[in-house]
């Protein structure tokens, strides 16, 4: 069950509209940026977070986000790369991509990690991670 924290964010965006982002698992930190849209700038509105993910297909982790993201101005759907960031609204779940998954209805592409994401994708449990602005 995902649980939202109670320290309110600082205003960390950078220069290029990209706004900071780290993901801790097991005191281990995975650092990623958050692109300038409406879906990333929603969750951006819900940090921090504490959230469960599970393994999908063994390409992606996945966790349930406590309110929807919004998608305006968003494709229909798209085709993440491995490393990047994303949101499936179908299910309301915030997606770390490790693989390649292909297109899919539904999926907005939101960041990318920018550093290496070992601490997540060798997780073959759930895992509890935060999710907060990082600066």
């Amino acid at each position: 069950m995902p649980e939202t924290m109670t320290t309110a964010p600082a205003d960390s965006t950078t220069r290029d509209g990209s706004t900071p982002i780290r993901v801790t698992v097991n005191d281990q930190v995975v650092t990623g940026v958050l692109w300038d849209n409406s879906t990333s700038r929603s969750l951006i509105d819900q940090l921090p977070l504490r959230l469960t993910f599970k393994d999908l297909n063994r390409v992606e982790k996945i966790g349930r986000l406590p309110r929807p993201l919004s998608m305006a101005g968003m494709p229909e759907g798209d085709d993440p790369e491995p490393n990047e960031i994303g949101y499936y609204a179908p299910s309301g779940d915030l997606v770390l991509y490790y693989g390649d998954v292909g297109y899919w209805p539904g999926i907005a592409r939101i960041g990318q990690f920018t550093s290496d994401l070992y601490p997540i994708q060798q997780q073959d449990e759930d895992f509890t991670a935060t999710i907060e602005l990082d600066g």
